[in-house]
């Protein structure tokens, strides 16, 4: 069977006391659009969907039932979990457990990933522009200091792949929530949900040298990852996953 692509993050790298991976749309058993598709709720059939994530999850050693779900409904609730399973009503969690597998699941919002190597803890937080503005990402960290007294400037995070500026195309309704300095005006307006993150993070007491952002845009890649802004219904999804272990 061929090998199932799987983006990795160079920050995380450095640590054997952690696993991490983020999916593409590639080596899936879905039939097209959707491919390597991980979620249950976009029209795909339950079967293939299983088998994807067995496939993806497979390729990092994970086993489907030591996994933590989050049920993501574009808030700001993050959760501290001690164990695996699904979480209504939330768009992040943290843990110091170990074996137990934070996930979150995108198609062009940010997946957000947090490790203090120092108290061994995580976080995995899914934030869309509503996200953002309901501050989830400080609130991750704030927790994490809350539930494990990890020093912010201890975390390392990984911002995996998400829409870019070049394609996250927003109205007015939406632009005017957010500063001037997060935007780019053509003939269209784009937020750089990226770089605004990033600025949450460093306010939040993260050091700059601790964040690593990817620099693909889910949007303009069709042949690597789904998204649903570009697809629509027909988009699938990618998750991402983070865990402890000895």
């Amino acid at each position: 069977m061929n090998k199932i692509p799987v983006i990795k993050s160079q920050i995380f790298e450095n640590y054997a006391q952690i696993k991490f991976g983020f999916s593409t749309r590639i080596g899936g058993v879905s039939p097209y659009p959707y491919g390597m598709n991980l979620s249950f709720n976009v029209g795909d059939e339950r079967v293939n969907v299983i088998k994807n994530r067995e496939l993806f999850f497979g390729e990092l050693k994970i086993g489907l039932d030591e996994l933590a779900i989050p049920q993501q409904v574009q808030g700001g609730t993050v959760k501290r979990v001690y164990v695996q399973g699904g979480y209504d009503e939330c768009d992040g969690l943290i843990t110091n457990s170990y074996g137990v597998f934070l996930t979150v699941t995108t198609a062009d919002c940010l997946p957000v990933f947090l490790f203090d190597p120092v108290t061994k803890s995580i976080g995995a937080v899914h934030a869309g522009w509503r996200g953002l503005l309901l501050n989830i990402v400080p609130t991750a960290i704030r927790m994490m200091w809350q539930e494990f007294r990890s020093f912010p400037e201890n975390i390392k995070v990984f911002i995996a792949p998400a829409a870019g500026v070049c394609c996250y195309e927003i109205m007015d309704d939406v632009g005017s929530k957010f500063p001037e300095e997060f935007k780019v005006k053509s003939v269209k307006t784009f937020l750089d949900i990226k770089l605004y993150a990033k600025m949450q993070l460093i306010n939040s007491g993260v050091s700059e040298s601790n964040i690593e952002i990817s620099e693909y845009c889910t949007i303009c890649n069709p042949d690597l990852f789904h998204s649903h802004r570009r697809d629509k219904k027909k988009s699938g999804r990618m998750m991402g996953v983070i865990g402890l272990v000895r």
